[in-house]
């Protein structure tokens, strides 16, 4: 019994020494997290009603607003990742990013309390709107900036401050430990995504803006009060380094060394190699970065123990081969971003409330909550998919993971025009059923036409994600190794932000060119009189000219695998067999 109770208190405080880390930690880090999705996720789905119906812009407008409001967060995700590991350490830059959030959220909900942060509300028929004041709109913008300020330092550093608070290397079950913390930490995220796309949407519709953002706000509070009440017991690790900053030496170095001729012979010593590193020679693929772990002056360029003088005009063999592998995945990568793109339908909102979405009598699903079909699928499907298909799957390809990430990728991507394809004809249905029905200019009325029409395209768009991205990801971890899993994570990100940039585009595009001379645009508020099926064709031939792109990128690619330059490590592809699924999901 002895022997147990002292392994209890091992396990929850890393050492008998420790007062610091360890299990008691967990939970504040992951209601923090919680609390930040909850509140952030549940005001993303009505915001664009918010916009246009208290800020008098236009439908297209608001889009465009929304995805750069997201494209910024996902951008300050990997900055706030950077500046964490590079300068003010995890436990600051979730502090920092909690606070932010929680005025972000403050200043929200006052622009639902104070009528002076809003414009006049239009008229009947809305021919006599007031424009929204530079003051008017630097509130909400404020607040917009706040939040994602908020996200960009919490996101991507809670996680890691939990696994802090667990990294004691003496623990036999540290592994174990961590295991069941990512597990815990991931199910506890998904939650939150589900209860903010429906419960918070629910509180928003039938109990007004005030009630809608007040209760997110107040969530903020709850997080800051949580995770500051933990705090004299996490373990808060100093800043080390950012991954991203090894990429820009080589890069820099690459060109301050740009005089040197790669075509020559070098021998192994003129290489420098980190301590412990089993690469002796960088490859010859993408020659011209070799320049900068080349060692031309080692009195100078080397201090007596060994290292660089200088991680800016040298580096190592494997920062160079870890460059190199980054510009490998980058053609593969870009094919997931007309994916995510396509996802992000602009009035999709608008569309289902126009039709009858009562599951009862007495009970209506919200608008916004729709999003939920395309969460259920893509969870559903991963885990038939790990489960059922997998397992049948190995016996006649081989592989472990059932098919290869490539052919993941294809399928995924193959479903996304499919996806496309049927949200233009739901569309052209549900507007020609409007113009019949004499709603062409009554864009608040319900049709005789069931939400149902919308399930396959929104289940088909989160089976294409788990497929295509989670093919990415396994892609990404079979050419890098364990210690950086977090790599696939950020790019996956910034593919995010660079799709939410580019669906912005697209959408002031559209709206700009269809709407010039006085025509009414695709994009209209009153989407019975835009052509919003027109759009989503459009989508649709840019998703089959990116799956083109695709067939092409994967032969260039297959051709590298050939050359044996796709792993960094040839146990790396070995190394993440298991745990591929878990960590893409």
């Amino acid at each position: 019994m002895g022997k147990n109770t002292e392994q209890e208190e091992f396990l929850l405080n890393h050492s008998q020494n420790s007062t610091k880390g360890g299990l008691k930690t967990i939970p504040f880090i992951i209601v923090n997290e919680s609390f930040e999705r909850l509140a952030s996720f549940g005001l993303q789905p009505n915001m664009i009603i918010y916009i246009t119906k208290f800020y008098n812009i236009n439908a297209a407008h608001a889009s465009v607003l929304i995805n750069l409001w997201s494209a910024l967060s996902n951008v300050l995700s990997i900055l706030g990742a950077f500046i964490s590991d590079s300068y003010i350490g995890r436990f600051r830059a979730v502090a920092i990013g909690t606070i932010s959030s929680l005025i972000g959220m403050l200043v929200l909900w006052l622009t639902t309390i104070f009528p002076q942060l809003r414009p006049l509300p239009c008229g009947q028929y809305q021919h006599d709107c007031n424009g929204t004041t530079a003051a008017q709109l630097a509130a909400i913008l404020c607040s917009f900036g706040l939040i994602s300020i908020g996200a960009g330092f919490v996101r991507p550093c809670s996680i890691a401050l939990g696994a802090d608070q667990l990294g004691n290397k003496e623990n036999l079950d540290n592994e174990r430990l961590l295991d069941s913390y990512f597990s815990w930490f991931y199910a506890s995220v998904g939650v939150s995504i589900v209860l903010a796309v429906t419960v918070i949407v629910y509180i928003q519709d039938h109990f007004g803006w005030q009630v809608g953002f007040g209760v997110p706000a107040l969530l903020m509070v709850l997080s800051v009060s949580v995770f500051l009440i933990g705090s004299p017991h996490y373990i808060k690790a100093k800043a080390e380094g950012s991954l991203f900053t090894g990429l820009f030496q080589v890069a820099v170095a690459a060109f301050r060394k740009r005089h040197i001729n790669v075509q020559l012979n070098y021998n192994d010593d003129s290489y420098y190699k980190a301590p412990e590193s089993e690469l002796l020679e960088p490859s010859t693929d993408f020659r011209c970065l070799n320049r900068a772990c080349i060692i031309e002056d080692p009195h100078m360029e080397l201090k007596p123990d060994g290292k660089a003088s200088d991680p800016w005009s040298l580096c190592s063999v494997e920062q160079v081969k870890i460059m190199k592998c980054f510009l490998t995945v980058l053609p593969m990568w870009s094919t997931c971003i007309m994916l995510l793109v396509s996802f992000s339908q602009p009035l999709s909102i608008y569309q289902l409330l126009t039709v009858d979405r009562h599951i009862t009598p007495q009970f209506e699903i919200p608008a916004g909550s729709f999003g939920m079909i395309t969460v259920l699928s893509l969870t559903i499907w991963m885990a038939f998919y790990d489960r059922a298909l997998v397992p049948l799957l190995s016996r006649y390809t081989g592989l472990p993971t059932g098919i290869s990430p490539f052919s993941r990728m294809g399928i995924g991507l193959f479903l996304s025009i499919v996806a496309t394809v049927l949200s233009a004809i739901t569309e052209t249905i549900r507007r020609n059923k409007a113009i019949n029905a004499g709603f062409e200019d009554d864009p608040n009325a319900v049709l005789n036409m069931s939400s149902m029409w919308f399930v396959p395209q929104l289940a088909l768009y989160g089976v294409a994600e788990a497929l295509n991205v989670v093919g990415q990801i396994e892609f990404i971890y079979s050419l890098f190794p364990k210690t950086m899993s977090s790599f696939a994570a950020a790019l996956y990100t910034f593919g995010l932000a660079l799709s939410n940039l580019i669906s912005s585009l697209l959408v002031s595009v559209v709206d700009n060119i269809t709407s010039a001379r006085g025509n009414t645009s695709w994009l209209a508020t009153n989407i019975n009189r835009g052509h919003l099926d027109y759009y989503c064709w459009l989508m649709t031939f840019l998703c089959v000219i990116n799956f083109l792109y695709f067939l092409a990128v994967c032969r260039f690619t297959d051709k590298q695998k050939h050359d044996d330059r796709s792993s960094l490590f040839p146990e790396a592809e070995e190394e993440h067999s298991e745990n591929k699924c878990f960590h893409g999901v």
